[in-house]
């Protein structure tokens, strides 16, 4: 099948990509090995200097990548600008710490002449998602290249257009050709890149169904693996929040990508000293988002990315209503052209509904009242996901306390939940397991070898 771009604001085609032929992909990774060991053999250094030479790259090309964005998943152009500046910061963060994250150590205990090194596997695999095409792509590449691997892309097929276009990139940068390739390969390709002897990892960002079908590729290959996967972030408001602040920023959390965010705030956990007042300010700052046109500035909230999404999410608050969520704000598609969902409010969720049980990938904010500060912890681990999470408290200390509790691999105090390039990112339980950028990110992916003697 062909990789479509369908523009999510207005329906309208954008372009069709030929998927790659087995024989295609087949010399795709032969010329990626070949880079991949001429790479492997260069200095940090020089690894660096392509690496900054891609983020002034990025930089020069920021307005035409946003604009491809936002046509391709429909991302407001403002956020759409700042994802391609965030994938040059990235870039230059491992240039500038590479050395320091991959120097040599002496363990420890270990005896005189004992040291460990890090050396790059080869040539990795990335299964990358559609709702953030070049951050995504970016902070799992960046670290990778600078420890001397070769890295193989293959995108959501909504999303080719991006992929190509950061394959362009390099070539402008003056890349070796090859170190970052993109392949337009059928899902029915993957089981065969995995089984490659010349493929040495796997990263995957995307669903907890595709992370446990590659997981189980990777895992019969016998090779490492970063899996991303979905989230579903309690946000927990206690009763000494500010809780005008912490609606605000429960909102600009649910709302970044039109809501399809994997750290996003889904389950928005109140305690009920506060809860009328939250849903007032909630409620209001979702009925002031404005919906439209994402190439417009003013947007906030843009169209889901393909139509699917838009019938899935629609369905999750058919159903959470009829068991008895209360609807406070919209729950319903917008006519007219496009993928566009009205931003949504729902209160009184509980377990049994998927507003609850499921991660919601859209403009749909979901409060569950609890009695008190222990419910909110229980109700915030009660899922099988573990990636965000974010406490709302004036107390520093029942902060801390709280955050030594919760399942999640982030926790951010009285903020929302992000990535940054210093911080390890990735989740627990089924969020998945593996960590993205800090020293984890650039370490991934990397033979610890042991020397003695040497």
């Amino acid at each position: 099948m062909p990789f479509v771009s369908v523009n999510p604001a207005t329906g309208r085609r954008l372009a069709v990509h030929r998927a790659h032929s087995r024989a295609r992909v087949a010399a795709a990774v032969d010329r990626a090995q070949a880079a991949y060991l001429d790479w492997r053999g260069l200095t940090l250094a020089r690894r660096a200097r392509v690496i900054r030479a891609i983020a002034r790259r990025l930089r020069a090309e920021q307005e035409t990548l946003a604009q491809l964005l936002t046509a391709e998943v429909g991302k407001p152009i403002a956020q759409a600008r700042a994802e391609v500046g965030k994938s040059a910061m990235v870039c230059d963060y491992y240039a500038r710490h590479a050395a320091r994250y991959l120097a040599p150590e002496r363990p420890l205990g270990a005896p005189r002449g004992t040291r460990v090194v890090c050396e790059p596997l080869g040539l990795i695999l990335a299964i990358m998602p559609w709702n953030f095409p070049f951050w995504q792509v970016f902070r799992a590449a960046a670290p990778a290249l600078m420890a001397g691997n070769g890295f193989l892309l293959k995108p959501a097929p909504n999303t080719a257009g991006c992929a190509l276009a950061i394959e362009k990139i390099f070539a402008e940068a003056d890349a070796p050709r090859g170190l970052l390739t993109v392949l337009l390969a059928e899902v029915d390709a993957v089981p065969g890149l995995v089984a490659d002897a010349r493929i040495r990892g796997v990263t995957l960002t995307g669903s907890t169904r595709a992370g446990r079908s590659v997981a189980a590729l990777a895992g019969a290959a016998m090779k490492p693996g970063v899996f991303e996967l979905g989230g579903s972030d309690p946000y927990l408001v206690l009763h000494d929040a500010d809780v005008a602040e912490a609606a605000r920023i429960c909102a600009h959390s649910r709302l970044i990508n039109s809501g399809q965010s994997c750290i996003g705030a889904k389950r928005m956990i109140v305690v009920r000293s506060v809860l009328r007042e939250f849903e007032r300010e909630l409620t209001a700052r979702f009925a002031a988002a404005r919906t439209g046109d994402p190439t417009d500035l003013a947007t906030g909230v843009g169209p889901l990315a393909r139509g699917d999404l838009r019938d899935t999410l629609h369905a999750q608050v058919r159903r959470s209503v009829a068991r008895g969520a209360k609807l406070l704000l919209g729950g319903r598609p917008l006519p007219g052209p496009g993928n566009f969902y009205a931003p949504t409010v729902l209160t009184g969720v509980r377990p049994g509904m998927p507003a609850y049980d499921e991660e919601l990938f859209g403009p749909v904010a979901a409060i569950i009242p609890v009695r008190d500060e222990a419910e909110a912890l229980a109700v915030a681990n009660d899922s099988s996901y573990g990636l965000g999470a974010a406490i709302f408290t004036r107390d520093r200390r029942r902060a801390r306390r709280l955050a030594g509790q919760i399942e999640a691999g982030l926790v951010f105090v009285n903020d929302f939940v992000r990535s940054a390039p210093a911080l390890p990112f990735g989740g627990v339980k089924q969020s998945g397991h593996g960590r993205e950028l800090g020293a984890g990110g650039i370490r991934a992916f990397v033979n610890l070898k042991t020397l003695s003697g040497a």
